[in-house]
């Protein structure tokens, strides 16, 4: 939060004006973009890839080039041209950077170099059958591998600025874009070492598992550790770690981490440790609960399919619940200035409240979207209908992420613009 302005509207109205604010503006553009009864209808691919990658760009723009080149223009032209930056620079990463530089190596990332593939009539044998790579096309698979990397990435490229203090890169007196450009080459440096050993084993099962072509890359190790080798392990308490680090970063206003009295990066290695640990046990604690309200039709529904498909979904389901915690503590930090009624707005009976407010904000809304099915009536998602179809065919992470945008977008590109306002001179200081 910006500490030379200040809410316009007072609080807590300026929280809800923000809330249904931005909760329009990710309704019309999802209409416009993504609803299969509106205009565009790119749900879920590749919708869900551009939306993954604008997010981390965005990222890229505000977190580590602190704006840059953008900085010193006004409100709201910066917001404006950071935001015209953002959709071109989604465009060159995805159809540049992955589909024709990364994908002269790699076909799993580009969807390009598969379709170019499935074009040129080429096919494989398998158990003396024939087969075609079309399913490669139908399913995205490639835009699902470029996902996978940017999942990674959500958590990686924030994790050196907020446990790390963007160590090693700071404190020094390198200057933008110097200073953004060394501390991308370094998150993208941790993001290859996490991306290798929990994503690409999974590309690696479907080319030389399902379609017998591939020999070049591992498979999942951690196929016997939950009944599963799908990545949908990953993404379960993967994404519950993104929820923690960026809680860290909002809600919890650096607790309990700032209470590590070392130097970095020993203090930013301990809360990494920590965050993680979070992770993963929010995402037990999800897999091992939902089945009790989930119903035995969707159970049965799955279990049709083997206690593999069951296992998959309860680990996807898991980020899924996680993803329901996005709206409500980005806007509680942001818009609603962390209010509590605690007066000490850093204390822990304050940290507590907020934890606990978010947790049964995001049981709320999970409730419309699921129980009141939100996600058929206001986001046009044909498959809910009945509820094993609602769990297992719901697609709320994509959604939830959706929402964000429009409040990120304010805060990080338009310095929360028309909803917050300069603060007086005489109150600044």
């Amino acid at each position: 939060m910006s500490h030379n302005s200040v809410s316009r509207f007072g609080q807590p109205l300026t929280g809800i004006i923000s809330f249904f604010v931005f909760l329009a503006l990710a309704m019309i553009s999802w209409f416009i973009f993504s609803d299969p009864r509106g205009l565009v209808k790119l749900f879920p691919y590749p919708f869900v890839m551009y939306l993954a990658v604008m997010i981390l760009v965005g990222l890229w723009q505000h977190m580590l080039f602190g704006d840059w080149p953008f900085h010193k223009l006004k409100q709201p032209v910066k917001g404006v041209v950071m935001t015209v930056m953002n959709l071109l620079l989604t465009l060159f990463v995805i159809h540049v950077v992955f589909y024709r530089i990364l994908g002269l190596g790699f076909n799993f990332l580009s969807q390009s170099n598969i379709d170019s593939l499935i074009a040129s009539g080429k096919s494989f044998v398998i158990a003396g059958k024939s087969m075609s790579l079309e399913g490669l096309k139908t399913s995205h698979m490639a835009e699902r591998a470029l996902v996978s990397f940017v999942l990674i990435g959500f958590f990686t490229y924030p994790v050196i600025t907020i446990l790390f203090g963007k160590w090693p890169i700071r404190p020094s007196n390198l200057e933008q874009p110097q200073a953004g450009t060394a501390e991308l080459g370094w998150t993208s440096l941790v993001t290859l070492f996490f991306f290798v050993p929990f994503i690409v084993p999974f590309w690696g099962y479907i080319y030389s598992e399902v379609y017998g072509a591939s020999i070049g890359m591992g498979t999942p190790w951690w196929g016997k550790i939950n009944g599963t080798a799908h990545l949908h392990w990953v993404f379960g308490w993967w994404e519950w770690s993104i929820i923690a680090l960026f809680m860290t970063a909002n809600v919890w206003r650096g607790k309990p981490w700032n209470l590590i009295k070392i130097g970095q990066p020993l203090k930013g290695l301990i809360s990494l440790i920590g965050v993680f640990a979070i992770g993963y046990l929010m995402a037990i604690i999800c897999v091992k609960l939902a089945p009790l309200w989930i119903g035995s039709d969707t159970i049965a529904a799955l279990k049709s399919k083997g206690d593999a498909e069951y296992i998959r979904f309860l680990w996807y389901h898991a980020a899924e619940i996680a993803g329901f915690t996005l709206i409500p503590f980005l806007i509680w930090h942001h818009y609603f200035e962390d209010r509590s009624p605690v007066k000490d707005t850093d204390s822990w009976s304050a940290f507590a409240f907020r934890t606990v407010g978010v947790l049964l904000a995001a049981a709320v809304l999970y409730i419309i979207y699921y129980y009141g099915n939100f996600g058929k009536w206001a986001l046009g998602n044909s498959h809910m209908t009945s509820m094993p179809n609602r769990f297992i065919h719901g697609e709320s992470l994509i959604w939830n992420f959706w929402w964000i945008i429009p409040l990120l977008w304010n805060d990080w590109f338009f310095a929360k613009w028309g909803l917050f306002k300069a603060q007086p001179e005489t109150e600044a200081h």
